[in-house]
């Protein structure tokens, strides 16, 4: 039997490197992550692939899994140590190496495996790690699947089977890039950064983007696991500002913007306007509404009103779904609803067919914006964006609390402003209109300004965004409103940036 796994052992020391080491807090909703070293080691790591395994023989699925890694000093160690987890298991497994996220997805339907384990922690920092898994191509675990992987784990559950191999699939990623640029070029002459932060994405997105005809100013493509710049993140404002510098130096169409595993895209436009995805989920979605007929999108609880309010939208009748935040949620809401695609505020955009086959590729992404431009040949992208209704809203701030209190602060939050509207209470100086509740809280007051406090699914931390349709000094107003309500809780720290 292989040990079962330990919460407190200490590194350099003989039981730390005799025993797995698996914090129970890696297990999140959709995803799994772990400082390495510190809340996981390569037992632990083993211990993962084997209940892996083992779970995927309790769902019935066959025992033939994808792996692949990102680039980080320690990803290709730990793939090899949840490869010999997973082989213990009885898995086949297809080793398709260094690689972006949404390669280990396409190699799901390529190769006809119906797992994936793919070893990155997207744009977390460097020292962390994690395993996004899935076995039900294009979608990817949700909370079900990860409580139960979490009890085989931690109960030192997993089981040894036979009939375990492991096969390395050779330059996997040319494969992967025929597949996305075989299809006709743009007629509009575009000059493109392709900005990655040196993470993973930096090896593929300049040649992919070439192969469609644009023309490609690298920004940051060479591989660093040190990340010397700022973390791949497009989220992040480091990130977009030297995008926006890049654009206004180099006299360039767009900015596209890719994170450390590459399954997310962001956009900064031609004048250097650093734009929100979910304002760019709105673009794309007018956009698609012109070619497919009624479509309906889905759409999660951080993104902007305007998926609902804007005319353009009403008027080619789209429909919106919004739904919990998290790449599996949205995901799989987009499979079951049949959309036509999926935006989370986060750059995890899901387009199905025919554009797409489901799951979040931020290649897919970029090519959908530029077919946006293509389509538009006397519009900018600052002209498309000036096209939407105004709305002012904040980057995603995220204020530091533990992952062991932090469901239960984002709860106390959600009961507080779900009795300010049952007395009736206002807040900035307005009745509460509406308050949901599908993932933390999301309070709109009567003239449209929302915000919204969650737990991340991810990082110690809680999530917190606001947006007005009526003025920047109105978000202002929502920020300090919720703020307010999260100090009266002492376990929230400070934000990772504010307003």
């Amino acid at each position: 039997m292989f040990p079962k796994p330990q919460s407190d052992l200490v590194p350099n020391t003989y039981a730390y490197e005799s025993r797995p080491l698996v914090k129970p807090t890696g297990f999140r909703e959709y995803d799994a992550r772990w400082l390495f070293g510190q809340e996981i080691n390569l037992m632990g790591v083993q211990a993962l692939g084997l209940g892996l395994g083992t779970l995927l023989g309790e769902l019935g699925v066959r025992r033939e899994v994808v792996v692949g890694h990102d680039f980080r000093s320690y990803s290709a160690s730990i793939k090899y140590a949840l490869t010999a987890g997973l082989m213990a298991a009885g898995c086949k497994v297809r080793d398709i190496g260094l690689c972006i996220t949404p390669m280990a997805y396409f190699a799901q339907f390529a190769l006809d495996c119906p797992a994936v384990a793919m070893v990155t922690a997207s744009h977390n920092d460097n020292g962390w790690t994690g395993v996004k898994m899935g076995a039900a191509r294009p979608v990817t675990f949700g909370p079900e699947e990860m409580g139960r992987l979490k009890e085989i784990v931690i109960g030192g559950l997993g089981r040894y089977d036979e009939g375990g191999s492991y096969e390395f699939v050779a330059d996997f990623p040319t494969r992967y890039i025929a597949a996305l640029t075989e299809r006709p070029q743009f007629k509009r002459k575009m000059k493109v950064i392709a900005a990655c932060g040196n993470g993973t994405a930096g090896a593929f997105a300049p040649e992919l983007l070439s192969k469609l005809g644009v023309e490609v100013v690298p920004l940051d493509c060479e591989l660093d696991f040190n990340f010397p710049r700022y973390n791949p993140n497009p989220e992040d404002l480091h990130m977009l500002h030297a995008m926006a510098d890049a654009v206004k130096r180099q006299g360039a169409d767009v900015a596209l913007g890719f994170d450390g595993d590459g399954d997310r895209c962001g956009v900064v436009d031609n004048e250097g306007n650093e734009i929100f995805a979910d304002k760019i989920g709105v673009m794309l979605a007018r956009d698609l509404s012109k070619i497919h007929a009624r479509p309906t999108f889905v759409v999660d609880v951080k993104s902007t009103g305007l998926f609902h309010s804007d005319p353009e939208l009403q008027k080619l009748g789209a429909t919106t779904d919004y739904w919990k935040t998290g790449h599996s949620h949205i995901k799989r809401r987009v499979r079951d609803l049949k959309a036509l695609a999926g935006f989370e505020k986060s750059g995890h955009f899901f387009f199905n067919a025919p554009v797409g086959r489901g799951y979040d590729d931020g290649f897919v992404t970029a090519i959908a914006v530029l077919d946006m431009l293509d389509r538009n040949p006397t519009k900018s992208m600052a002209d498309l964006y000036r096209d939407l209704p105004k709305t002012w809203g904040s980057p995603t701030m995220s204020p530091h609390c533990a992952d062991e209190i932090k469901y239960d602060v984002a709860e106390r939050v959600t009961r507080r402003l779900q009795a300010m509207r049952e007395k009736g209470e206002a807040l900035t100086g307005q009745k509460i209109a509406d308050v949901v509740t599908v993932n933390g809280v999301r309070v709109t007051v009567e003239d449209g300004t929302w915000g919204l406090v969650r737990a991340s699914s991810n990082k110690p931390e809680l999530v917190v965004v606001v947006e007005s349709p009526v003025s920047e000094a109105r978000m202002r107003e929502m920020f300090k409103a919720v703020d307010g309500v999260l100090r009266e809780n002492p376990e929230v720290g400070a934000y990772n940036q504010s307003l």
